[in-house]
C-alpha cells in the first residue's frame, strides 16, 4: 500500500455527522502531499466555511494521520466548497451569479422581532467564517437602516451594478438606504411597483462572492414573498414567531406557504419567549407558553430556538448594534450562533442529499406503507395511524389528555390525501373527514417500527 493510500485509509474512520459518510468517500481530502521525511499536508474541503465542527474535523484528521509510524509532521488546512448547486435562475441574475445558498427569514405576523433575528443570524454566520450578505426585502417598513448603521451609507453604481454597503464584514442592501427627495420618505407604491423595486435591488446589486445571502422578508404571505420565491431559488426558510396563540396560527400559514413553494423550513425561532427576573432568576412566560412544544410535537421541527425578552437587546437594536458581534457583553446572543450552526448543517444535508425522508403511502391490500430511504418497508393498519393523531381535536393541548376514543373509529377508514408538511412531517387527510392529522417523521417511524404498533 502506498503512503497516500495509508493516509487516506486512516481518515476513513472520520464520519461527517450530517452526511453520514466518511470524509474520504465524500471527497473532502484535497491537495494531499507527502515528503520523503514523512511530512504530510492536505486540505479538508468542507461543505461550508461556517461548519460548526470544522475544528473537530481538524483535530480528528491530525490524530488519525499521526498514528502512522512513519509520519513526522501533519499540516491540515481547512477550506470550503465554492459555487455548489447554484441554479440557472441565479446565473441569469448578474448580481447573484456568485452567491451560495439564499436563506429567507420570515414571519406571518408583524412585530415578532423577525428583522432582529435576521440581522443577528447573518452576523453569526459571518463570525463563523462565512461571507454573508443581508437583504432587507421590506419596502414599506425597512428595518435594516435602524438595526445596522454602517459609517458610509452612500449608494453608488459601478459597471451598471449597485455596490452594496458593508458593516463589520457583512454586505447590506435595503430600500431604506436609497436616497429620496425631501418629504418623500414614505414609500407609497402598489404591488407591481414594489416587486420591481425588490427585483432591481436584489438582482441588480453586485453581491460578489457570498457563501450565504440572508433575506429579511416582510411579514405575511403575499405578493413580495411569492415574487421572491419565483425570482430566485430560495434554499431554506427560518420562521420567527412569539408564544401567543395567534402567532402559532400564523406559523402554520408560513409553513404551508413555503411548502407550496417547495422551500424547506429548517428552523423556527420563538422570540420574546420568556423573561428572567433579575431578582428571583425565575422564567416568566409573559405571552403564554407551549407554542414551541406544539410545533415540535405536530411538525417534528428539530431546530427550534427560544430567545428571551431582554432589555439590553432592545437598547442594542436602537443603537444599531448587532448583539451577535459581542458575546462577552451580550451572552444571551449565543442563541443566534446556535441558530446559524443548526441552519448551515441542515442546508448542507439538503444540498448533499443526506436529508432524505421516509415516504408514506397507502396500499388497499396492505394498508399504510412507510418506505425508508434505503428501501425497507413497514406496514400499519390505517386505523392505527389515525388513532395516533396528535392534533388539537384529538389531544388536549395543555394536558396531553386524549380526546379521541380509538374504539369510535371506523375500522375501514383510509387516507384520501397524503402530503409532506415542512421538512420534518407528513399530513394525512382521512375518509372520516378528519383533515388535520400531521405526523412528524420521527414519530411516524417509531409508530411503524414498534412491533406492538405495527401489529395493531
Amino acid at each position: 500500500m502506498s503512503r497516500e493510500a495509508e493516509v487516506l485509509d486512516q481518515m476513513r474512520v472520520i464520519i461527517d455527522p450530517d452526511l453520514g459518510k466518511d470524509i474520504v468517500s465524500l471527497g473532502f481530502i484535497k491537495e494531499l502531499k507527502i515528503t520523503e521525511a514523512g511530512e504530510v499536508s492536505f486540505n479538508v474541503e468542507l461543505t461550508t466555511p461556517a461548519c460548526p465542527v470544522k475544528e473537530q474535523f481538524r483535530g480528528a484528521c491530525e490524530k488519525a494521520v499521526r498514528r502512522l509510524p512513519w509520519v513526522t509532521d501533519v499540516a491540515v488546512t481547512m477550506t470550503a466548497q465554492k459555487g455548489r448547486n447554484r441554479s440557472p435562475m441565479q446565473a441569469s441574475a448578474p448580481g447573484l451569479a456568485n452567491v451560495g445558498p439564499i436563506i429567507a427569514v420570515s414571519s406571518c405576523k408583524g412585530g415578532v422581532g423577525k428583522s432582529t433575528v435576521a440581522v443577528n443570524f447573518a452576523y453569526a454566520l459571518h463570525r463563523a467564517g462565512a461571507r454573508v450578505g443581508l437583504f432587507d426585502a421590506d419596502v414599506y417598513g425597512p428595518s435594516l437602516p435602524t438595526l445596522v448603521r454602517p459609517r458610509n451609507t452612500d449608494l453608488y453604481q459601478a459597471n451598471d451594478m449597485i455596490v452594496p454597503l458593508e458593516h463589520e464584514g457583512v454586505k447590506l442592501m435595503s430600500f431604506g438606504y436609497v436616497p429620496r427627495a425631501p418629504g418623500k420618505d414614505a414609500a407609497i407604491m402598489r404591488g407591481p411597483m414594489v416587486s420591481g423595486v425588490i427585483n432591481q435591488l436584489l438582482t441588480g446589486t453586485d453581491w460578489g462572492e457570498l457563501d450565504y445571502l440572508v433575506l429579511d422578508l416582510p411579514p405575511g404571505t403575499g405578493d413580495i414573498q411569492l415574487t421572491l420565491a419565483q425570482l430566485i431559488p430560495l434554499s431554506a426558510a427560518i420562521i420567527v414567531t412569539t408564544p401567543q396563540e395567534l402567532s402559532f396560527v400564523d406559523v402554520v400559514k408560513g409553513i404551508q406557504m413555503f411548502d407550496q413553494l417547495k422551500i424547506p423550513t429548517v428552523a423556527v425561532v420563538e422570540n420574546m419567549s420568556y423573561f428572567v427576573c433579575g431578582k428571583c432568576e425565575e422564567r416568566h412566560t409573559l405571552f403564554g407558553a407551549g407554542a414551541r412544544d406544539r410545533l415540535v410535537q405536530q411538525y417534528g421541527f428539530k431546530n427550534t430556538f427560544e430567545i428571551p425578552l431582554v432589555p439590553e437587546l432592545s437598547a442594542a437594536c436602537d443603537e444599531g448594534l448587532p448583539v451577535a458581534l459581542d458575546l462577552e457583553r451580550f451572552p444571551f446572543a449565543q442563541v443566534y450562533h446556535d441558530l446559524s450552526a443548526a441552519v448551515v448543517r441542515e442546508i448542507s444535508r439538503i444540498q448533499h442529499g443526506a436529508a432524505k425522508r421516509p415516504t408514506l403511502g397507502f396500499d388497499a391490500d396492505r394498508g399504510m406503507v412507510l418506505t425508508m430511504p434505503e428501501g425497507e418497508e413497514f406496514v400499519l393498519p390505517p386505523v392505527a395511524l389515525r388513532a395516533a393523531c396528535r392534533c388539537a381535536r384529538c389531544v388536549e393541548e395543555m394536558t396531553g389528555r386524549p380526546l379521541l376514543d380509538p374504539n369510535t373509529l371506523d375500522p375501514n377508514l383510509y387516507p384520501v390525501g397524503i402530503q409532506p408538511v415542512g421538512n420534518y412531517a407528513v399530513a394525512v387527510q382521512w375518509s372520516d373527514g378528519h383533515t388535520s392529522s400531521i405526523y412528524p417523521y420521527e414519530a411516524i417511524v417509531e409508530r411503524f417500527t414498534t412491533p406492538a404498533c405495527a401489529g395493531a
